[in-house]
């Protein structure tokens, strides 16, 4: 398993509100998550394995809706949560010979991030790999688009996404990005070996620096009637190509 680092810093609005039986037993199940106290119905209390000693709060099903998203369906439960403790992209990168790891260009969307999440815990992605100031936080968004992933992929912040690059392919990494102007078809592109999947925010698209430091730019087989695909569609084809390498 790899190692922790520092500790996330708590936001100062307050600890992340996690919703949703997924994400609220995925965070109960591992044991990296500092979960801090649940908000629950009592009906949805009497389906969930509460940790002994966890702190809880018997509420209404109107009250909950106080500690979510405007209409989130919270399925009568909420986790208030620390952040997970942080990863150094070193502690993932010998992950096997074969293995996948995902980088995200300044995709900010939380719902966007949450799906492609769950599509990395899919495919078995090494990692989620984003840039510190222009990723969403852990939130209670993304843990219910993730359906429980948040648990199970690492999520590496970086400062400089095209520094991270240039490690991944020290550690022999073959970096591709998703590219639509390209002529190769992501299957072409990638390697039999360990494979880093680039992808860019919808409509811009991957940064001219950050497509600087791939070693090959692809695009996906769809077709010409259609422009583009949503970045985690597009995520959760890529993951798939690689793992059917």
């Amino acid at each position: 398993m790899a190692k922790r680092g520092r500790a996330r810093k708590e936001a100062k609005r307050g600890l992340p509100h996690f919703y949703g039986r997924h994400a609220v037993e995925a965070a109960l199940d591992n044991p990296d998550r500092d979960v801090r106290k649940l908000f629950l119905t009592r009906e949805a209390a009497a389906t969930l394995v509460i940790p002994e000693g966890m702190p809880v709060q018997f509420c209404e099903v109107t009250d909950l809706a106080r500690h979510v998203p405007k209409d989130a369906p919270h399925q009568g439960m909420v986790a208030e949560v620390a952040p997970l403790e942080e990863l150094l992209l070193a502690d993932v990168l010998d992950a096997g010979e074969t293995a996948t790891l995902l980088f995200l260009d300044q995709v900010t969307d939380p719902h966007n991030v949450g799906a492609i999440f769950r599509s990395a815990a899919a495919f078995d992605a090494v990692a989620v790999v984003t840039q510190d100031r222009h990723a969403p936080p852990e939130s209670g968004v993304v843990a219910k688009a993730a359906s429980g992933a948040l648990e199970l992929v690492p999520w590496i912040r970086v400062v400089n996404l095209s520094r991270a690059l240039i490690e991944a392919a020290e550690a022999g990494y073959w970096r591709i990005g998703l590219a639509g102007e390209s002529e190769v078809l992501l299957p072409d592109a990638l390697t039999p070996g360990r494979n880093a999947l680039v992808l860019g925010a919808e409509g811009e698209g991957l940064r001219h620096n950050v497509g600087e430091h791939c070693d090959h730019l692809a695009k996906l087989p769809i077709s010409e009637r259609m422009e583009s695909l949503n970045v985690s569609n597009a995520a959760a084809i890529a993951l798939y190509a690689a793992a059917q390498r």
